[in-house]
This record gives C-alpha cells, sequence and structure tokens, in this order.
C-alpha cells in the first residue's frame, strides 16, 4: 500500500525513503488521472534539495498525460504559483515544496483555479486516484512543456496591490530574513524605485537551511533580531521556506507574532484603507482577534486549523483578512491565499500611513485590546494519543471551564478568557498544546499543566 497521504497542507516526505521521483510521479499521475486530459496547469518549486529536478519530472508526467504544462523558469514562492493560475486561468497549479519543514523533507501542494489551497474534497478524490493507472511519463513530453519566469506577474501585481505612493518617499530601513527560502529578494524587486533602505540576510541557496528548519517562530530568528537593534532598523521580516508566511521583529529587536500580525492588518485594513470585510481566525487563534473584530463592527469567523479552511471562506465571504497561527495571511483583493511577503509590506504601509513606527503602533494595538500571551509546545510522543472531553478537568487552574471547543483538537475555555488546547498531528506521534492567558505566568503554568494531563495519558 502506498504510504502516500494528503496532510494540512500538502503531500510530505522525507527525500529518498517515502519522497522518491516514483512516488512523486504516482502523485503526479493522481493529479492527471483527477484533471482529465486537455486542462492546463502551473509547477513551481522551492529552493530544496531536487526540487527542480522533482518539478521537471511531474511536468513531464502531466504533459504525458495531454495536459498543457507551465514551468516556473526558476524557484518561487509558493504565491505566485497561486497568482500564476488565476491570472492564467488555469485549471490547477502545483507546487513542489515542503514548506517549513526541515531539509530531508519536500513537498506538493495542490492550488485551485481562484488560487486557493486545495480542500479535502479535492485531495481526497486525488488519493482515490493514486496507484489507479500506470504513470505516463515520456521523455518526448518535455517539448510540450512551456517554461516561463512566473515571477514577472507576481512583482507586477504585488506593486499595484500595496499603496506604492504612501512609502515610496519613506526612509525607513527594513532588514528581510529569506532564511534560505525561495522568498529570495522579490520585495527589492517590489519597491525598487522608492527610498526604503533594504536589506537581506539569508538570502542564498542553501537546500540545508543552514542547519535550522526555514520556520519563521521566534528561537529561529536570533539572527534577525540582533541585525535589526544593532543596525537600527524600523521593521524586520522574516519568510518560511516557500514564502507564504511570516514573522516580523520591531525595532528594538522584539518578536512580533503572527497573531499580533493579523491584528495589525485587520486594523490597517479597515481603519486605513478604509476596507470592509470579515476576519478569519483558526481555532487555535488569540481572543484578541475576537475584540478587534467587536470594535470594528465586523464578523468574526473561526475555523480548523490549516489555511485551506480559510482559503474556502474567502471565496465564499467578504473576508477582510484571514490568518493562522503560524504565521500565514490571506487578504482581501488578492489570491484566497497566504503571501508572506504581501503582510509583510503592508506592515510596512501601515507604518507610513500612520507615520509611527511598528513598536508603537503594536503597543497601541494591545493597551486597545489587550495584552495576550500565547505559547505552544509540540510534545514528541511514543505513541499516537487523542484525549477525549472526559479525559479533561473541567477546572485550570483554579478558573472554570465555561466552554469546550472540539471540531479541531479541544480546547478548554476559562471564565477569565484564558484558554488550554489540545490538538493531535494527523501523521505523527506529536501533541501541539496552545494556551493563552492575559498574564505570562498563567500561560505558562497551563502549557506545564497541559503536557502533565497528556503524560498522564500516556
Amino acid at each position: 500500500m502506498l504510504n502516500i497521504k494528503f496532510g494540512t497542507d500538502g503531500w510530505r516526505g522525507i527525500i529518498a525513503q517515502d519522497y522518491t521521483f516514483e512516488n512523486l510521479k504516482i502523485v503526479s499521475q493522481a493529479v492527471a488521472d483527477y484533471l482529465g486530459e486537455g486542462k492546463k496547469i502551473a509547477v513551481g518549486y522551492d529552493t530544496r534539495f531536487l526540487s527542480k529536478e522533482f518539478a521537471q519530472a511531474s511536468a513531464e508526467v502531466f504533459a504525458s498525460n495531454g495536459i498543457s504544462v507551465v514551468l516556473s523558469d526558476r524557484a518561487i514562492p509558493t504565491p505566485a504559483v497561486s497568482l500564476a493560475v488565476r491570472a492564467g486561468k488555469l485549471d490547477l497549479g502545483v507546487m513542489i515544496t515542503a514548506s517549513h519543514n526541515p531539509a530531508a523533507y519536500n513537498g506538493f501542494k495542490i492550488k485551485t483555479t481562484s488560487g486557493g489551497a486545495a480542500g479535502p474534497e479535492v485531495t481526497r478524490k486525488v488519493e482515490s486516484y493514486l496507484g489507479k493507472s500506470p504513470v505516463k511519463c515520456f521523455s518526448r513530453a518535455k517539448d510540450k512543456i512551456i517554461t516561463e519566469d512566473l515571477s514577472k506577474e507576481y512583482v507586477k501585481f504585488i506593486r499595484s496591490y500595496i499603496d506604492f505612493k504612501s512609502i515610496k518617499n519613506k526612509n525607513f530601513k527594513v532588514l528581510v530574513d529569506s532564511m534560505f527560502g525561495s522568498g529570495d529578494s522579490f520585495i527589492a524587486e517590489v519597491l525598487k524605485g522608492s527610498k526604503i533602505r533594504l536589506e537581506f540576510i539569508r538570502s542564498s541557496v542553501n537546500p540545508s537551511f543552514g542547519g535550522h528548519q526555514p520556520e519563521p517562530l521566534e528561537e529561529n530568528l536570533g539572527e534577525l533580531k540582533k541585525r535589526v537593534r544593532e543596525g537600527k532598523f524600523d521593521l524586520g521580516i522574516a519568510l518560511d521556506g516557500d514564502a507564504d508566511r511570516l514573522a516580523a521583529v520591531s525595532g528594538d529587536g522584539s518578536y512580533i507574532h503572527p497573531q499580533k500580525i493579523l491584528g495589525l492588518l485587520a486594523l490597517h485594513l479597515n481603519q486605513d484603507r478604509k476596507w470592509s470585510g470579515g476576519i478569519v481566525k483558526t481555532t487555535a487563534g488569540t481572543t484578541m482577534i475576537d475584540n478587534i473584530a467587536g470594535f470594528l463592527g465586523v464578523k468574526l469567523y473561526e475555523t480548523p486549523v490549516g489555511f485551506k479552511y480559510i482559503s474556502n471562506l474567502m471565496e465564499k465571504e467578504d473576508i477582510l483578512t484571514g490568518g493562522e497561527e503560524a504565521g500565514g495571511m490571506g487578504v482581501k483583493g488578492y489570491i484566497p491565499e497566504r503571501d508572506g511577503s504581501v503582510a509583510g509590506l503592508l506592515l510596512l504601509e501601515m507604518m507610513a500611513f500612520r507615520g509611527k513606527p511598528i513598536l508603537k503602533i503594536l503597543q497601541e494595538m494591545e493597551r486597545q485590546f489587550g495584552r495576550y500571551y500565547y505559547l505552544r509546545d509540540d510534545l514528541h510522543l511514543e505513541k499516537r494519543i487523542e484525549p477525549k472531553k472526559e479525559d479533561l478537568p473541567g477546572e485550570l487552574l483554579g478558573k472554570k471551564v465555561v466552554q469546550v471547543k472540539d471540531y479541531d483538537g479541544i480546547k478548554l475555555v476559562c471564565e477569565d478568557e484564558s484558554w488550554l488546547m489540545f490538538r493531535a498531528s494527523g501523521t505523527e506521534a506529536v501533541m501541539r498544546l496552545y494556551s493563552e492567558a492575559r498574564t505570562l505566568k498563567r500561560s505558562s503554568g497551563l502549557l506545564k499543566l497541559g503536557r502533565e494531563i497528556i503524560h498522564k495519558l500516556q
């Protein structure tokens, strides 16, 4: 039986173990069978080991099945593929990337005709075709593949999307950490002709990612924080491996959690750009977003964890912005997908509109809507477990549990708004714990309690 399964955001596996050329072609054939002959598809790839070669192999399978293929001529961000699909009115997009996973991994993301992430209804259908028909991969199919620079339209669109006039003459100093991913220096192309002083770190191609996981978590951004502080930058931006997620650093070197970035984007788009629309967060999202939505008088949506659920809502409803706790942000008037570069540029735009450093804007937001301490811990267990409601207490550290949400993991909400959440990985023996409270002490205590509960259940 094939060990191929699409998770929260595509299929991922260890290179040469699960992620082999043979398995990649089987998945590509399944996508071809799902699409059918005569359709059109875009294929892109990131900077990981063999990503270019994997993309070429996948493209050859599609072409061999009578599908028109546009293949990127270079490593690009995932949202560039999404935009190419939507702008070109193609039927599907494929991105060869394992996003923020360690260097040993590679992956396969599917984008729908709208540019959004393929939902479970699509990935389950693709899975049903796995191994059902022989792989077609003919060498002569190479001649039918069109190779293009998909980054040109991407840069052009972003330049038109951001309010270039508002930032053009600002002397902001910005440091971008590409984390050796495919985000590279596209932001420099977008800001060409402005007075923004832009510098990059970790922008070269390094398939090992310098020995670190290309995920914009605070523990991976020590150099960015230090350089921003010592170099007196106004803003630091960190992109993940395929540049669809971000984190940020303020001028004093402080880490700005993605949860707070979502709040900043909502305020900027609503108050500065005067745009309408609801806000989307996941069930693991911060309570601060509830407060912001209430103040703005806009509808708040809550989804399971995974941007594909947010993407789906953005296609159906009037959504101003939506984001996940891991740093994926989507915005109105763009593809229904996350884009780390666009979100980072909007923070820059917000600073220009308000004439204030990002740290001051952040402090004002927290004074108005509350400061919340959000923590997460991933417990690697001996065997996979999923706690049930009856396994969990009705009181957490002296505060009564007043609400239980169990549509994606189990979230225990206390009377003081603090909460603790348990969410098991769907593919490995990992329990993800989340906590939030008005004080760091209580949030840390809740996380510690969560660990104790899981260890007892084992």
